[in-house]
Parts: C-alpha cells; structure tokens; sequence
C-alpha cells in the first residue's frame, strides 16, 4: 500500500462514499474504506475519528471561508450582501473533485441516519461560523443567526444543484449558491 501519497484524505472520502452506496454505511468498515483509498487503517485514524467524520472532512475549512469572505465584505454590505461574499469565497474553493462528490454523497446521506444527524450537525456548525462573523460585523444577534441560516440553506441547495447540473456548463458553485440565496430572499418575502 503506498502509504505517503498525497491526498490521502480525498481518496478516503470518495472510497467512503463510493462504498456506503454500494452496501451501505452500516456494513461499511473503516477497513474497507482504507483499502479503497490505498492507505492504512492506520492513516484513516490519522485524519479521521470514525466513518462519520468523513462526511465533515473540509468543515473548519468551509466555515473559515465562508466567515473570512463575510469578514471581508464592505462595511455597506447588508447581512445577506455579507453571506454572499461568504458564499463566493467559500465557493471559490469547490472544485471538480467536490462536484463529483455530490450526487454519491447526497445518496449516502439520504440513505443512513447516521449521517443524515452529522449532516445536521454540520449545517449548525457553519451557521454558528456565519453567525458569529455577522455579530462581529455589528450585526444584532436575531439577525445574524437568521441571514446565517438562509446562507447554509443557499450553499446546500447551490451545491446540489452544482454537483447534479450538466459537467460542461462550465460554471462553479458561487453562481449556483447566489442563485439560491436570491431564491430564498425572494421566499422570505411571502412569509408575510
């Protein structure tokens, strides 16, 4: 097993998904998953816990990315204007590898409770990361957990719609998440 290439912790979370849609999380062992990557079960403890924390390789990044691009939006910018330039930031860093992933990761959360509950326990962690640069920004705390929320929800129905749109559409995912960010702006409007 070729124990020191590089980008081990990609190729664990494609076997991972890969093998969990195949024959399901619960009979996928950490074992098997090492094998599929061409690592050591050794090396998956090295980067990961257990087999739910696959679902959340990248998270600290992606919450870093989304509060550094609202962080560094203008001081005009509105708390959803913020959470745009939250999602173009992070956006910026999804690339072909995370497009593929989508549709089998979308299976194997679909299909598991496991991961649907690490699924939501991600979501919280990035609304928290949002949240929190929105307060720093000056924003009041109702609004910022609110605009942070709508920013989780765009980047989740962006990525799906990226990750399940034609491959030679040569967009990335920043247009697909504005693109729900507005939709869901446009939703709040109806609330009444």
């Amino acid at each position: 097993m070729a124990r020191w290439q590089p980008g081990a912790t990609q190729r664990l979370v494609v076997a991972a998904v890969e093998l969990f849609n195949e024959q399901g999380y619960d009979a996928t062992t950490v074992a098997q998953i090492a094998e599929r990557a061409g690592v050591t079960k050794s090396t998956f403890f090295r980067h990961f816990s257990d087999k739910r924390e696959l679902l959340v390789a990248g998270q600290e990044t992606l919450s870093r990315l989304l509060a550094d691009g609202i962080g560094e939006a203008p001081a005009t910018a509105s708390p959803l204007e913020a959470v745009a330039a939250g999602l173009v930031r992070a956006s910026s860093e999804m690339g072909p590898a995370n497009r593929e992933l989508g549709p089998g990761l979308k299976a194997a959360v679909a299909a598991s409770t496991e991961l649907q509950e690490r699924d939501a326990l991600k979501s919280v962690g990035l609304a928290a990361a949002m949240r929190k640069a929105l307060v720093e920004r000056g924003v009041p705390d109702p609004t910022a957990h609110l605009a942070a929320e709508l920013g989780v929800l765009a980047f989740k129905r962006g990525y799906a719609h990226w990750s399940e749109a034609a491959r030679d559409d040569g967009e990335g995912l920043a247009p697909h998440a504005l693109a729900a960010l507005d939709d869901l702006r446009a939703a709040t409007a109806t609330l009444g």
